[in-house]
């Protein structure tokens, strides 16, 4: 279902489990390779991707979450709403460089997890980034539009969480949700070469996770009051 591999300062970890779609042990899995990467140290940087050449990742695992008992491989559906969200939290703030390789779609969940990666390259000829829980009738939490307003500038912020629009890589890139495209091809060298570059950017671990919690977490330099991951992290603290 998930695979980390480090290859010279380089993890890769990578998501083969047909649409990637997110229930509670999905959420587990990234959280263990999540762990190995923050009990090592020196310079470094991850780069996410997946198997399937049609999906990044398409959200939540719907069948699982209408019918748990139906899917028990999918894990305890009460904890996956805050696990998740967590876990979320956590990418936004691994203390080395992120990239994530968006070969496919990456809807809902998978949209989020994609943000909370630092650098994001997308598919240049096929996929869509959407934020779909309008189409599916069901609120955005707070810590979600927190993560979006982080990460998706003012210009596109209300076309993505309200009106659910699909962006492909190119309208992506102009907007400045992604920093770069690249052919399917291309994309894992793309990606390799951004990663290699940024690697030393995590020489001093613990330097480069307190930037981020400074940029994302409580009290945020970049927010009124809390950053994306802070809420995330503590979502059961923020509901409706």
């Amino acid at each position: 279902m998930i695979t980390l591999e480090k290859k010279d300062s380089i993890y890769y970890l990578t998501m083969d489990s047909e649409e990637n779609r997110w229930n509670t042990t999905f959420v587990r899995d990234i959280a263990e390779a999540l762990d190995e990467i923050e009990n090592d140290e020196g310079p470094g940087a991850l780069i996410t991707s997946s198997t399937n050449p049609k999906f990044f990742s398409n959200g939540l695992d719907l069948d699982w979450m209408q019918s748990p008992e139906n899917y028990p491989d999918g894990g305890d559906r009460e904890v996956f709403g805050e696990e998740f969200m967590f876990l979320m939290g956590r990418v936004i703030t691994l203390p080395i460089p992120t990239v994530c390789a968006i070969n496919g779609h990456a809807f809902g969940a998978g949209f989020m997890f994609a943000l909370s990666h630092d650098i994001r390259i997308m598919r240049e000829d096929r996929g869509f980034l959407c934020a779909n829980e309008m189409q599916l009738g069901l609120p955005i939490p707070r810590p979600e539009l927190a993560l979006f307003k982080h990460k998706v500038p003012a210009n596109a912020f209300f076309e993505t969480v309200q009106l659910s629009k699909r962006w492909t890589g190119a309208d992506a890139l102009n907007a400045g949700i992604i920093q770069g495209v690249s052919s399917l091809e291309e994309l894992p060298e793309v990606a390799q070469n951004k990663a290699t570059e940024l690697a030393p950017l995590a020489n001093n671990r613990k330097n480069f996770g307190h930037q981020k919690e400074v940029l994302y977490g409580e009290n945020a330099a970049i927010n009124l009051s809390h950053g994306p991951a802070h809420m995330l992290k503590n979502s059961k603290d923020f509901k409706e």
